[in-house]
């Protein structure tokens, strides 16, 4: 069974060609509307490259360079999940917790789906990285490609430099699907949260926090 991968963010331009389902911002089934900021397609290209097995379902809930809310995020959630995404990623995060996206959240990992979600390295906690049961990503200058680091429980860092071709960007967005690609290189589809957490941390690079002005040593490794 290949894994599902439900992508909410911005679109996915090109990649949507490909999608097995879209849903567009105004909340209806059908082709997305081109990627207005390109963060989605950076996102597509970073999980799918290399990557033809996994089946993509694409929910858009940006339509400009401006802040979603947390009920399209929620709508996006829940529509995945009647996808039958078993993969959810969002390198995104809103600053205040809702009801209706607690429970979207909930919904989903409650059917098996998981959620891997962005959270910046340091300040507040953003939503949905901060429910229980979602994996939280962010980048880790440490990460080289294909490298992760466990940062605390169920806290993932991964790479912030996109490969050549995957376009712009970096930091807590880029990282975090570092570590949603890991997930699907290392985790098999219908693994369990504790599974797919368990997973990560034994293939970590890196065990702990960034220590400005000095490296820690590799997981496992000598210091």
């Amino acid at each position: 069974m290949p894994w599902r991968l439900g992508l909410v963010d911005s679109g996915a331009g090109p990649a949507a060609l490909r999608a097995a389902a879209c849903f567009a911002a105004d909340g209806t089934r059908g082709a997305a509307r081109p990627d207005p900021t390109g963060h989605g397609t950076r996102i597509a290209r970073l999980l799918t490259a290399g990557r033809p097995e996994v089946e993509l379902v694409l929910a858009q809930v940006f339509t400009a360079a401006q802040p979603t809310s947390a009920a399209a995020v929620a709508a996006a959630v829940d529509w995945c999940r009647a996808e039958g995404a078993t993969l959810l990623h969002l390198s995104l995060g809103l600053a205040a917790d809702r009801a209706p996206l607690a429970a979207a959240i909930a919904r989903a990992t409650a059917a098996g789906c998981l959620v891997v979600a962005a959270t910046p390295a340091r300040g507040a906690p953003v939503y949905p990285a901060a429910y229980a049961g979602v994996i939280r990503a962010t980048g880790d200058a440490r990460c080289g490609a294909d490298e992760i680091s466990r940062l605390a429980e169920a806290t993932f860092g991964g790479c912030v430099r996109p490969p050549p071709g995957a376009g712009g960007g970096r930091g807590a967005s880029i990282g975090a699907a570092a570590v949603s690609r890991a997930l699907l290189a290392w985790v098999r589809p219908g693994s369990s949260y504790r599974e797919a957490v368990q997973a990560l941390a034994a293939r970590a690079r890196y065990d702990g926090p960034e220590r400005r002005g000095r490296a820690p040593p590799p997981a496992g490794g000598e210091p």
